[in-house]
């Protein structure tokens, strides 16, 4: 069953305050929660928070063939649904429209874009090469799984650490991390998704990173994948009222100051994360 539409009371309130330049949360408009990562006990495994919209990552490698057409790659697969645990707006077996999006949208902006060396992952031409499985919980919708979807997924890539491998002819040998270290991942490059919601007065400014009532009274959406770089990997806009040159342009911008200051909290958590682990190990 799906949970009631929002009340003509919550509609005016909320829109009547946006047009005030305020957010029912006390954010500004252009403003995003801040995010939360949790790391657990194995390399890979992610937890991300963006207030209470939360979602757990995690990564597992084995060794498979290599697909025929590219015998020279690793592969990487991603894995996720939205379970009812998440928010009584899903129902299992059945995706909505909204998981079909966010799964197209993490296909494109992991994969696609090629933020994973999938070469580094040969072990042996045509024989033998790691599958990462990447695999996302949605815990729960307060609103903007995406963009919760995408951090948590690509710091898990970052975060996981395969076994390191031997080849002497033929012959392939892994090794136990007691005997060598893991290896990381090699990331050509960090992408973000920071996600704008639009609403059908055109004279309302759009907002960054919507909460759950907000996405549920918008009118269509922009999202926007980019590393700290600035390289843009995805553009996508859902919806909503034909926008201008300029403003795409003023939401990139906002979007590459946001990418540079995630990448610098994302660097920062994976550092102490990793000393932590070296701590313990002594």
């Amino acid at each position: 069953m799906r949970p009631p539409s929002p009340s003509i009371p919550e509609k005016e309130f909320l829109f009547s305050a946006l047009k005030e330049s305020q957010r029912i949360d006390g954010r500004l408009l252009l403003e995003m929660r801040a995010p939360s990562l949790t790391f657990g006990p194995d390399l890979g495994w992610v937890e991300c928070a963006l207030g209470k919209t939360r979602v757990l990552a995690q990564i597992d490698a084995k060794m498979v063939k290599p697909l025929p057409e590219r015998p020279f790659e690793g592969i990487l697969t991603i894995h996720s649904e939205i379970s009812p645990m998440a928010s009584s707006d899903y129902e299992p077996g059945r995706p909505s429209d909204e998981e079909v999006t966010i799964t197209r949208m993490l296909d494109k902006v992991l994969k696609r874009s090629d933020a994973l060396d999938k070469e580094s992952l040969c072990i042996l031409a045509g024989q033998r090469v790691w599958h990462i499985r990447l695999t996302l919980h949605f815990l729960a919708d307060a609103g903007n799984l995406l963009d919760c979807a995408c951090l948590a997924g690509m710091v898990a890539l970052k975060h996981f650490r395969r076994p390191d491998v031997e080849v002497i002819g033929d012959e392939v040998t892994v090794h136990r991390p007691t005997e060598r270290a893991p290896v990381p991942l090699a990331i050509h490059h960090t992408p973000f998704c920071f996600t704008f919601a639009f609403f059908p007065d055109i004279a309302t400014q759009p907002v960054l990173d919507p909460s759950q009532l907000e996405q549920r009274l918008s009118a269509g959406f922009v999202s926007i994948a980019l590393n700290a770089q600035k390289e843009i990997c995805v553009l996508q806009k859902l919806g909503g009222v034909p926008l201008g040159t300029d403003d795409i342009l003023r939401l990139v911008e906002v979007a590459v100051a946001k990418a540079k200051e995630t990448h610098e909290f994302v660097e920062a958590r994976l550092r102490e994360d990793w000393l932590g682990r070296k701590v313990e190990v002594r």
